[in-house]
Protein backbone atom coordinates (compact mmCIF):
# COMPACT_ATOMS: atom_id res chain seq x y z
CA UNK A 1 0.00 0.00 0.00
CA UNK A 2 3.02 2.26 0.84
CA UNK A 3 4.60 1.58 -2.56
CA UNK A 4 1.11 2.71 -4.44
CA UNK A 5 0.73 6.08 -2.50
CA UNK A 6 4.55 6.75 -3.55
CA UNK A 7 3.97 5.80 -7.05
CA UNK A 8 0.57 7.81 -6.78
CA UNK A 9 2.59 10.77 -5.69
CA UNK A 10 5.29 10.58 -8.07
CA UNK A 11 2.90 10.69 -10.66
CA UNK A 12 0.68 14.02 -9.89
CA UNK A 13 4.30 15.32 -9.55
CA UNK A 14 5.73 14.64 -13.14
CA UNK A 15 2.19 16.38 -14.60
CA UNK A 16 3.06 19.09 -12.80
CA UNK A 17 6.64 19.22 -13.52
CA UNK A 18 5.48 18.55 -17.31
CA UNK A 19 3.38 21.87 -17.07
CA UNK A 20 6.47 23.72 -15.47
CA UNK A 21 9.01 22.54 -18.11
CA UNK A 22 6.32 24.07 -21.19
CA UNK A 23 5.80 27.07 -18.83
CA UNK A 24 10.02 27.25 -19.05
CA UNK A 25 10.66 26.67 -22.27
CA UNK A 26 12.31 29.88 -22.77
CA UNK A 27 14.46 29.61 -19.82
CA UNK A 28 17.16 27.18 -18.65
CA UNK A 29 16.59 25.82 -15.67
CA UNK A 30 19.18 24.12 -13.29
CA UNK A 31 17.81 22.38 -9.83
CA UNK A 32 21.28 22.89 -7.64
CA UNK A 33 21.19 19.78 -5.43
CA UNK A 34 23.66 18.91 -2.16
CA UNK A 35 24.24 18.17 1.70
CA UNK A 36 23.68 20.84 3.66
CA UNK A 37 27.23 23.30 4.23
CA UNK A 38 28.52 21.60 0.32
CA UNK A 39 28.40 24.98 -0.84
CA UNK A 40 25.48 25.95 -2.78
CA UNK A 41 24.20 29.63 -1.85
CA UNK A 42 27.90 30.41 -1.96
CA UNK A 43 28.30 29.14 -5.97
CA UNK A 44 25.53 30.16 -6.62
CA UNK A 45 26.58 33.97 -5.32
CA UNK A 46 29.43 33.64 -7.06
CA UNK A 47 27.57 32.32 -10.25
CA UNK A 48 25.49 35.60 -10.02
CA UNK A 49 28.08 37.97 -9.82
CA UNK A 50 30.32 36.11 -12.46
CA UNK A 51 27.16 36.18 -14.97
CA UNK A 52 25.48 38.99 -14.44
CA UNK A 53 26.41 40.99 -17.05
CA UNK A 54 25.89 38.01 -19.55
CA UNK A 55 22.96 36.87 -18.97
CA UNK A 56 19.49 37.78 -17.19
CA UNK A 57 18.63 35.50 -13.94
CA UNK A 58 16.53 34.59 -11.25
CA UNK A 59 16.95 32.10 -8.73
CA UNK A 60 14.36 29.99 -6.57
CA UNK A 61 15.04 29.65 -2.97
CA UNK A 62 14.30 26.49 -1.18
CA UNK A 63 14.77 26.26 2.52
CA UNK A 64 13.28 23.96 5.56
CA UNK A 65 12.14 27.33 7.58
CA UNK A 66 14.79 30.28 7.28
CA UNK A 67 15.20 32.97 4.61
CA UNK A 68 18.64 33.29 4.96
CA UNK A 69 20.19 32.01 1.82
CA UNK A 70 17.61 34.15 -0.12
CA UNK A 71 18.96 37.19 1.86
CA UNK A 72 22.43 36.00 0.20
CA UNK A 73 21.10 36.09 -2.87
CA UNK A 74 19.07 38.64 -3.14
CA UNK A 75 22.32 40.72 -2.56
CA UNK A 76 23.06 39.79 -5.47
CA UNK A 77 20.52 42.03 -7.44
CA UNK A 78 18.63 39.30 -8.90
CA UNK A 79 15.31 38.29 -8.36
CA UNK A 80 14.76 35.93 -5.97
CA UNK A 81 10.96 34.16 -4.38
CA UNK A 82 11.68 32.43 -1.31
CA UNK A 83 10.22 28.49 -1.05
CA UNK A 84 9.72 27.85 2.99
CA UNK A 85 8.89 23.57 2.54
CA UNK A 86 7.89 23.67 6.40
CA UNK A 87 9.78 20.50 7.40
CA UNK A 88 9.49 18.71 3.77
CA UNK A 89 13.12 17.75 2.84
CA UNK A 90 12.77 18.62 -0.65
CA UNK A 91 10.99 20.99 -3.05
CA UNK A 92 8.42 19.17 -5.42
CA UNK A 93 6.43 20.50 -8.95
CA UNK A 94 3.64 22.35 -6.87
CA UNK A 95 6.05 24.22 -4.48
CA UNK A 96 7.62 25.18 -8.10
CA UNK A 97 5.05 25.96 -10.16
CA UNK A 98 3.46 28.90 -7.59
CA UNK A 99 6.48 29.80 -7.37
CA UNK A 100 7.00 30.73 -11.08
CA UNK A 101 3.70 32.79 -10.76
CA UNK A 102 5.97 35.56 -9.29
CA UNK A 103 8.31 35.73 -11.56
CA UNK A 104 8.67 37.46 -14.88
CA UNK A 105 9.64 34.38 -17.19
CA UNK A 106 10.37 36.76 -20.49
CA UNK A 107 13.07 38.72 -18.46
CA UNK A 108 15.16 35.57 -17.71
CA UNK A 109 17.62 33.51 -19.29
CA UNK A 110 18.83 31.31 -16.41
CA UNK A 111 16.76 30.14 -13.91
CA UNK A 112 18.54 28.71 -10.60
CA UNK A 113 16.29 26.47 -8.26
CA UNK A 114 18.39 25.58 -5.11
CA UNK A 115 16.82 23.17 -3.57
CA UNK A 116 16.77 21.86 0.25
CA UNK A 117 20.35 20.39 1.45
CA UNK A 118 19.94 17.00 1.32
CA UNK A 119 20.82 14.75 -1.64
CA UNK A 120 18.12 11.98 -1.24
CA UNK A 121 14.98 13.21 -1.51
CA UNK A 122 15.75 16.33 -4.29
CA UNK A 123 16.68 13.88 -6.60
CA UNK A 124 13.40 11.59 -6.62
CA UNK A 125 11.00 14.70 -7.77
CA UNK A 126 11.19 16.56 -11.18
CA UNK A 127 10.79 19.96 -10.52
CA UNK A 128 10.39 20.23 -14.38
CA UNK A 129 13.90 21.66 -15.01
CA UNK A 130 16.32 21.53 -18.12
CA UNK A 131 19.43 19.66 -15.59
CA UNK A 132 19.94 18.67 -12.29
CA UNK A 133 23.80 19.70 -11.09
CA UNK A 134 25.55 17.89 -7.74
CA UNK A 135 27.77 19.89 -5.55
CA UNK A 136 29.71 17.98 -3.49
CA UNK A 137 32.13 19.58 -1.06
CA UNK A 138 36.04 17.78 0.38
CA UNK A 139 34.57 18.58 4.04
CA UNK A 140 32.17 15.97 3.42
CA UNK A 141 34.43 13.01 2.24
CA UNK A 142 34.74 11.38 -0.94
CA UNK A 143 32.27 8.38 0.02
CA UNK A 144 28.61 10.44 -1.10
CA UNK A 145 28.39 9.53 -4.90
CA UNK A 146 28.24 5.92 -3.63
CA UNK A 147 26.20 5.89 -0.60
CA UNK A 148 23.84 8.35 -2.93
CA UNK A 149 24.42 7.37 -6.32
CA UNK A 150 20.86 8.82 -7.26
CA UNK A 151 21.57 12.07 -8.10
CA UNK A 152 24.38 12.02 -9.57
CA UNK A 153 23.03 9.49 -12.07
CA UNK A 154 20.32 12.10 -12.35
CA UNK A 155 22.42 15.08 -13.02
CA UNK A 156 24.14 17.02 -15.83
CA UNK A 157 26.84 18.02 -14.00
CA UNK A 158 28.47 18.24 -10.60
CA UNK A 159 30.98 20.92 -8.88
CA UNK A 160 33.62 19.62 -6.28
CA UNK A 161 34.03 22.12 -3.92
CA UNK A 162 36.35 23.24 -1.38
CA UNK A 163 39.09 22.02 -3.12
CA UNK A 164 41.49 24.60 -0.95
CA UNK A 165 40.85 21.83 2.28
CA UNK A 166 42.31 18.57 -0.16
CA UNK A 167 46.18 19.02 1.78
CA UNK A 168 44.02 18.63 4.98
CA UNK A 169 41.46 15.73 4.25
CA UNK A 170 41.69 12.39 3.30
CA UNK A 171 40.05 13.00 0.28
CA UNK A 172 41.05 11.40 -2.76
CA UNK A 173 40.00 13.58 -5.82
CA UNK A 174 40.63 11.60 -8.67
CA UNK A 175 39.29 8.23 -6.99
CA UNK A 176 36.51 10.63 -6.31
CA UNK A 177 36.43 11.11 -10.27
CA UNK A 178 36.80 8.34 -11.39
CA UNK A 179 33.42 7.10 -9.18
CA UNK A 180 31.24 9.34 -10.26
CA UNK A 181 32.30 8.77 -14.03
CA UNK A 182 31.05 4.69 -13.23
CA UNK A 183 28.12 5.92 -11.95
CA UNK A 184 27.13 8.42 -14.49
CA UNK A 185 29.74 8.43 -17.97
CA UNK A 186 28.48 11.65 -19.22
CA UNK A 187 28.51 13.14 -16.17
CA UNK A 188 30.39 17.11 -16.39
CA UNK A 189 32.66 17.26 -13.50
CA UNK A 190 34.04 20.86 -12.10
CA UNK A 191 36.79 20.73 -9.57
CA UNK A 192 36.53 24.01 -7.69
CA UNK A 193 37.20 26.33 -4.74
CA UNK A 194 33.84 28.38 -5.00
CA UNK A 195 35.32 30.72 -2.19
CA UNK A 196 38.90 31.13 -3.42
CA UNK A 197 37.45 31.69 -7.17
CA UNK A 198 39.47 28.49 -8.58
CA UNK A 199 37.82 26.42 -11.38
CA UNK A 200 34.76 29.27 -11.31
CA UNK A 201 35.67 30.34 -15.45
CA UNK A 202 35.05 26.60 -16.57
CA UNK A 203 31.58 26.20 -14.73
CA UNK A 204 30.55 30.07 -15.99
CA UNK A 205 31.11 28.87 -19.91
CA UNK A 206 29.77 25.78 -18.87
CA UNK A 207 26.42 27.44 -17.77
CA UNK A 208 26.88 29.98 -21.11
CA UNK A 209 27.05 27.04 -23.47
CA UNK A 210 23.94 25.51 -21.96
CA UNK A 211 21.52 28.63 -22.41
CA UNK A 212 22.78 29.00 -25.69
CA UNK A 213 22.14 24.94 -27.12
CA UNK A 214 18.79 25.38 -25.21
CA UNK A 215 18.37 28.71 -27.27
CA UNK A 216 19.58 26.96 -30.42
CA UNK A 217 17.13 23.78 -30.30
CA UNK A 218 14.46 26.21 -29.36
CA UNK A 219 15.18 28.74 -32.69
CA UNK A 220 16.33 25.14 -34.62
CA UNK A 221 19.93 26.00 -35.20
CA UNK A 222 21.49 24.47 -32.07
Amino acid sequence: MKVVMAQRILRANDQVARENRERLRNVLTVNLISSPGAGKTTLLEKTLAGLKDRLRMAVLEGDIYTTRDAERIAGQGVDVVQINTRGLCHLDANMVSRALDQVDLEAVDLLFIENVGNLVCPAEFDLGEDCKVAVLSVAEGGDKPAKYPLVFQQARAAVINKVDLLALSDFDLPAVQDELKTINPDLEIFVASVRMGEGMEAWLNWLQEQVRRKNGARSGTG
